[in-house]
């Protein structure tokens, strides 16, 4: 008997060893299964925003609208001025050299200086004119920068200018237009007053004076704003004008410039085409799309 019951004990030892395994097994599943869930640690987890991280947050999301803001105007602006042909290598150079070879060296004497200016006539018409001071003559070239030629040019003798004003555009009260900064108008014949056909012509050419502003590429570097700033065109012009009167005195006629600080009044009223022409450059020459000047 008692052989019997050991017997039957070793039995169930062994039987019942499994069990254990298995739930060992069991368990140990259970771990790895606790271990794989997806969700985290709490030390892993991210800490809590403080102030001071969401003022740095708050600076770093700033910080490239804000440098956006600064690059996107002067690169648009730099795009539109850098149409312009004159600025082109070489361009500029070149055309002075064309001009330049144009002076009548016993009418006109040598080049004094060589100026980048914008014309505005008795319409509000802007155009883009070289123009040399010599010793006798004011020299205004209507040069091609996209054919490297001159097409027009005008000669104003020197001992022939006897007043240059200068100060801000103005149009008469029932004007609709309007024209910002100021610019400079020599006369070369005080006594000779605009005619009625002249003053309503656009395309007059016979006007006893003429008038300047500024090119618009006068910001683009220091080399073209000293070639475009019409006020030190103005002090030029006004020496080499009197040098004229004493070296070439005319008869009948007072010797001297006068000069005026005066508002410059252009008598247009409407204008429809010199303010389509304004805004689109049409005065100057420029890369226009598929199209040239």
């Amino acid at each position: 008997m008692n052989v019997f019951w050991r017997a039957m004990m070793a039995d169930a030892e062994e039987a019942g060893a499994p069990g254990e395994e298995q739930q060992q097994q069991q368990q140990e599943q259970q771990q790895q299964q606790q271990l794989s869930s997806p969700a985290e640690p709490e030390e892993l987890q991210p800490p809590a925003p403080t102030a001071d991280t969401e003022k740095r947050a708050a600076e770093g999301r700033e910080a490239p609208s804000q440098s956006g803001a600064i690059s996107v105007e002067p690169s648009v602006d730099k795009f539109k001025i850098g149409r312009f042909f004159v600025l082109r290598p070489g361009t500029l150079n070149q055309a002075i050299k064309d001009v330049e070879a144009l002076v009548d060296k016993e009418l006109d004497g040598s080049v004094l200086s060589v100026w980048l200016m914008a014309e505005v006539d008795h319409w509000n018409n802007e155009k883009e004119r070289l123009t040399l001071i010599t010793d006798n003559s004011l020299l205004v070239f209507k040069y091609d920068f996209v054919m490297f030629r001159c097409e027009q040019i005008q000669r104003i003798p020197l001992n022939f200018v006897d007043r240059i004003s200068h100060g801000t555009f103005s149009f008469p009260k029932r004007s609709l237009l309007e024209r910002q900064g100021g610019g400079v108008r020599v006369f070369w014949d005080r006594l000779r007053e605009l005619s009625f056909t002249s003053k309503w012509n656009p395309f007059a050419t016979d006007l006893p004076f003429i008038t300047f502003t500024s090119h618009p590429v006068k910001s683009i570097s220091g080399s073209f704003a000293t070639l475009c700033d019409v006020q030190n065109f103005r002090e030029k012009l006004k020496d080499a004008a009197q040098k004229a009167h004493t070296m070439k005195p005319v008869p009948g006629k007072a010797n001297g410039v006068l000069v005026l600080n005066q508002p410059i009044v252009i008598e247009a009223y409407v204008g429809v085409m010199s303010f389509l022409g304004n805004q689109n450059k049409l005065g100057y020459s420029m890369a226009r799309g598929n199209l040239g000047f």
